[in-house]
Formats: C-alpha cells, sequence, structure tokens
C-alpha cells in the first residue's frame, strides 16, 4: 500500500499525521510512505528524520494525494485538497463531518472510504479523541489562568493564590478526559477544583 502524508493547509495547524516511527512501522510491514516535504517542520520534526525512517518525500501536496491508496491528516481536507477525491481512495483524518455537509457530500459523491479519527472506538473508549481531550483539558486551565490576569483584563486573581491570599475556585463542567485533565492541572496549581457530571461512577 502507498500511504501519503501532506503538509497540513488548514490555518495555524502546525500538527502532521504521523511520526518517524509511524513510518517505520508502516516500511516494516511492507508500505511505501510518501511524505511532503515540510510536513512535518510545524511539529519540530524535520525532513531528514523522515527520510532516516524510510519515508519518500515528495514535493507538494500533488504526488503524495494522487499515488496514495491511504491519506493520512489531521484535520479535514480543506478546498484545494478535495479536487484529489477518488473513488478507491482511503482517507484517515479528525473529519468532524456533522459540521461539514458539503465535505460529507464531496467525499461521498468520490467514492472515498473517510474514516473519522473521532469516531474510531474501542470498547466504549474514544482512543484516537483522548489525547486531543487532554491536550484541550490542560489548554484550557492555562488560558483561563492568563485571562484571568488583570492585563489580559480580568480580575487579577492568581490560580494557587499566595500566603494570606485563597486561591482561586475553578468549576470544571463534566468529568471525561478534558474535564478530568483540566481539574488535575487547575490542582496542580493550587487552585480549589469542582467537576459536577452527570455519571455518579465518576470520581
Amino acid at each position: 500500500m502507498i500511504i501519503g502524508v501532506p503538509r497540513e493547509v488548514k490555518n495555524n495547524e502546525f500538527r502532521v499525521a504521523i511520526t518517524a516511527s509511524g513510518v517505520h512501522e508502516f516500511r516494516a510491514h511492507g508500505h511505501t510512505v510518501l511524505v511532503e516535504r515540510g510536513a512535518g517542520a510545524g511539529s519540530a520534526i524535520p525532513d531528514a528524520v523522515y527520510l532516516a525512517a524510510g519515508a519518500a518525500l515528495v514535493d507538494g501536496p500533488d504526488e503524495g494525494w494522487d499515488r496514495a491508496d491511504l491519506v493520512l491528516k489531521v484535520k479535514e481536507p480543506g478546498e484545494p485538497e478535495s479536487r484529489h477525491f477518488r473513488a478507491g481512495l482511503i482517507l484517515f483524518a479528525y473529519l468532524h463531518l456533522a459540521a461539514e455537509p458539503a465535505l460529507t457530500r464531496a467525499l461521498l459523491e468520490a467514492g472515498v472510504t473517510a474514516i473519522a479519527y473521532e469516531t474510531v472506538q474501542e470498547g466504549r473508549v474514544l482512543p484516537l479523541l483522548a489525547p486531543m481531550s487532554e491536550v484541550a483539558g490542560r489548554l484550557s486551565v492555562q488560558v483561563g489562568a492568563q485571562v484571568m490576569t488583570a492585563p489580559a483584563g480580568g480580575p487579577g486573581l492568581l490560580l494557587g493564590g499566595v500566603p494570606g491570599v485563597r486561591p482561586a475556585k475553578v468549576v470544571v463542567l463534566g468529568a471525561g478526559v478534558a474535564g478530568t485533565n483540566a481539574t488535575a492541572m487547575a490542582g496542580g496549581a493550587g487552585a480549589e477544583g469542582t467537576i459536577p457530571d452527570i455519571d455518579i461512577s465518576r470520581r
């Protein structure tokens, strides 16, 4: 199988769909991996690392899309990428198709087999969505702490407080992966945390 890894085109998207260890694993199973030059730059993975793992580098997105049996992306394809849709192509990415009816129609009409990372389940767990929720939960507390500062227009609260000043009270709605990570981050910063959830089994 030929696997294509194009550079992400969505604004402010710096992730890449595969690391060098993933390339090595595919190569070990006899697959060809085509990585667009610079695809890993935003994630601090230089082209030389992909080459060392056995990938072939391609110039621009066209070759990777057009030669590939399977295209690995992070985010849903943008307008310039949809021209590469064709019957038999397999696309694996965070697609969020419920919010993208035009993309859904384009994939169906072209005959693309599209697999959304966010819908892959193992038991009742979403293993490909969980890491993104971990990052989002932890980052939410960092962003919240920043906007609570006076220079950012906030009330001038410090999450953990200082001697003589009580710590902030943080309420996180929902004890899913994002929520539990946000609560852990807030607690680690010294804040008082509360995390209500409708599932009584989550503690």
